[in-house]
């Protein structure tokens, strides 16, 4: 769903982890642009992702490349462009880092991370499987030690268990079986109970959480209701959402109906998330900026809120982060949901959106990824032009969005090697 993806770079051994900028890295198996995924084969060909930025494009590992198995049987990925990658040593801390910056405690360096989309055959067996689940979501982790670990899965993961049938087909992206257009339709739709539907992504957590202990945050993630609505009544992808549109100005009771169910369930799947081990979760309204603002204020702001308000209840210090590309038409309404942490992509300036947004709500980003195809002196420039912006306060220093494909490899671990020298 989400188009992040990462780049491979080198990680000197000489380095020490005094210099080394906070890093958080993970796996997100979905329905994003088919075309933009790599498969991963039975050999477990995988990026070398160990970018501090979060960045990433998918790469399949050099030759040379050297894979063998760790003490707990979880893949040990070995890869450099041109030497091999030492694991840094991890000091333990009382609570992780990147935690400690989104609630605007002082850091020295900004923590970031973004998420690899991978595009795998048998998808849903694979984010359904506890085993594969944790073994591709620490992959990273056991090779880079960074500040975050994130859950292996898919936003459109609840839909079976709300009696929405979907799959996820190679070359077309999600598919939703009977998409839901009526009123009949919605009231089809199931009370979601995240203990009996996912269980396994609540054992999933635990197992992470136990792993990488507080060296990292747990993070997990959920859709937001327009999202999801979209997805379920376009019936897959859309480039024009005009199905949604004339479902939200010709019948919009249907579609509140629709929305008021999956923020019900959000809110459940983020407390369940949480209660099994994730230490913050990301809400990806990926389509929300298709909203007019006016539009917005009614058929997303509402049901953001409703969700935030709900796991404040239960959870008040669980961190929730927003997510939405082309956001800039909607940055004080995304103040307005109440979350921790808005993502912005390159089309706002930092500056304007640290003012717009106000210094209660951290920011995460927002280099814009066709800076990988300047020279060296241009990305290191517009890396520190961002951080700069951004000050030393509440910030991930990330991607706006997903790399390009065809980046090249020297000028990710360029932008890789500037990062670690990052000081405030």
């Amino acid at each position: 769903m989400l188009r992040g993806f990462y780049p491979s770079c080198c990680d000197p051994a000489s380095d020490s982890e005094e210099t080394k900028p906070l890093t958080s890295f993970g796996f997100l198996g979905g329905n994003s642009s088919p075309d933009a995924r790599k498969n991963l084969t039975g050999n477990w060909k995988m990026t070398c992702i160990h970018s501090p930025l979060g960045l990433g494009a998918p790469r399949i590992l050099p030759r040379s490349a050297r894979v063998s198995p760790s003490r707990s049987k979880l893949l040990h990925v070995r890869c450099t462009l041109g030497e091999i990658v030492m694991e840094p040593k991890v000091a333990a801390v009382s609570e992780p880092l990147l935690l400690q910056a989104v609630r605007g405690e002082k850091v020295e360096r900004p923590p970031s991370y973004r998420m690899l989309c991978e595009k795998y055959s048998s998808f849903r067996e694979r984010s359904e499987n506890v085993d594969l689940v944790v073994e591709i979501s620490l992959q990273p982790w056991n090779v880079f030690k960074p500040d975050g670990v994130i859950l292996f899965s898919d936003i459109l993961t609840p839909l079976s268990g709300m009696n929405i049938p979907f799959d996820i087909v190679k070359g077309k992206g999600p598919i939703i079986h009977s998409p839901l257009r009526t009123a009949a339709d919605v009231d089809q739709v199931r009370e979601f109970v995240p203990e009996e539907s996912v269980p396994y992504v609540g054992e999933a957590l635990t197992i992470l959480r136990a792993e990488v202990k507080n060296e990292a945050a747990v993070l997990g993630f959920v859709g937001a209701p327009f999202t999801l609505a979209s997805y379920c009544v376009e019936g897959g992808s859309s480039k024009h959402f005009s199905k949604i549109k004339n479902l939200a100005f010709s019948q919009p009771k249907v579609l509140h109906s629709l929305l008021k169910k999956f923020a019900d369930s959000m809110a459940k799947y983020i407390t369940y998330q949480a209660d099994k081990g994730a230490q913050a979760v990301q809400i990806f309204d990926s389509w929300a900026t298709e909203l007019s603002p006016v539009d917005f204020e009614e058929f997303s702001l509402p049901y953001l809120k409703q969700i935030v308000d709900s796991v404040r209840v239960t959870h008040p210090d669980l961190p929730l982060i927003l997510y939405a590309s082309g956001s800039g038409g909607l940055l004080e309404r995304f103040h307005l949901t109440g979350v921790d942490v808005v993502s912005l992509d390159w089309t706002v300036d930092m500056a304007e959106g640290r003012r717009r947004l106000g210094t209660d709500v951290a920011v995460q980003g927002n280099v814009d990824p066709g800076v990988l195809f300047g020279s060296k002196e241009f990305i290191t420039g517009r890396i520190h032009d961002t951080v700069k912006k951004a000050g030393s306060h509440k910030h991930i220093l990330n991607l706006g969005h997903g790399i390009v494909v065809g980046t090249p490899e020297e000028n990710v671990a360029h932008f890789f090697e500037v990062a670690k020298g990052i000081r405030y």
